[in-house]
């Protein structure tokens, strides 16, 4: 039986907005019975891009993550709703009648991840519904997906072992890479829940998500004879006495490690000819460690300067 669902590369998604802009022109001022009544001009977004800026100048990343309706197995709205108002397709898309929902605003405040809307002149909740009614008649997916120019966004039957989007999130979830038949651009990350909540079940699944959730920590190397930047430096970074990622500065000579927790880390830098640094983090948001620099060896020793 098929179950329809989506997979989202936050690392690909460039905020262009095309996926906001192809659900409005296909739902702004369109009545879709008894599928959807028609969506206002504002104020609503059933697909919305979500944007986090992590770190200070001179260092700072942006991410940003298209969010609609995560088709959930159990949904909250479901249990929220009287007379049938929300139901559960054999598909798996997540419906709301919008005839049997009309004052039901509780049903908007059931949604766990606040993409259920309230239309004030209708009188009705409002939400994504995978372009439901374009599914029927034949469509492969949904207007956002369609629109998405880099890949970002992948749709399928996860009930399908043999479907695109099955096969993708078999190979990334044992490690493996994974490059797009349809899209062709190539994947990578653990697909994962976006706030997951128990007993929930999104069908809508996340790669790259510490983009938008996790710290980082970064920094640049650089010798103190020239103050040439380093390429090729290998950082260790040390939780705990433990290493628990390693990486080479690049040719500006930085290096980023992503997807950490808030606490303790040591960030330990060795380059041929060099005294290895050693630099304590105590990361409380993502940082920007400036300037490291390497001394030679035989070198007088010199104080470590830190610049941000």
């Amino acid at each position: 039986m098929t179950r329809y669902g989506m997979l989202i590369d936050v690392a690909k998604c460039n905020a262009c907005y095309n996926c906001v802009s192809a659900c409005k022109d296909e739902f702004w001022d369109n009545d879709y019975p008894p599928y959807s009544r028609a969506q206002p001009k504002f104020g609503q977004n059933w697909v919305r891009v979500d944007r986090r800026e992590r770190g200070h100048f001179p260092y700072i990343t942006v991410a940003y993550m298209p969010v609609m309706c995560q088709m959930c197995r159990d949904p909250p709205c479901l249990k929220a709703a009287r007379d049938g108002a929300v139901y559960v397709r054999e598909d798996g898309i997540v419906m709301i009648d919008p005839e049997k929902s009309r004052g039901q605003r509780q049903i908007v405040d059931a949604c766990p991840y606040g993409v259920i809307y309230w239309n004030e002149e209708l009188q009705i909740p409002q939400k994504c519904t995978f372009c439901a009614h374009l599914l029927d008649q034949g469509r492969k997916q949904p207007r956002c997906v369609d629109a998405c120019p880099t890949g970002a966004m992948v749709f399928g039957d996860l009930d399908d072992p043999d479907s695109e989007l099955s096969r993708m999130i078999r190979s990334l979830s044992s490690g493996q890479p994974y490059r797009g038949e349809e899209t062709k651009v190539l994947y990578s990350g653990k697909p994962e829940a976006y706030e997951p909540k128990p007993g929930v079940g999104p069908s809508v699944l996340y790669l790259n998500l510490h983009r938008m959730t996790k710290l980082f920590i970064a920094g640049s190397v650089v010798l103190r004879e020239s103050d040439d930047l380093v390429e090729g430096a290998s950082v260790r970074l040390e939780a705990g006495g433990r290493e628990i990622a390693a990486t080479t500065t690049d040719a500006f000579g930085q290096f980023h490690f992503d997807g950490l927790e808030p606490g303790k880390y040591t960030v330990r830098v060795e380059y041929p000819g060099h005294r290895q640094l050693s630099v304590d983090v105590e990361a409380r948001e993502s940082t920007y460690l400036g300037y490291l620099f390497l001394e030679k060896r035989g070198a007088p020793a010199t104080q470590q300067r830190l610049i941000q």
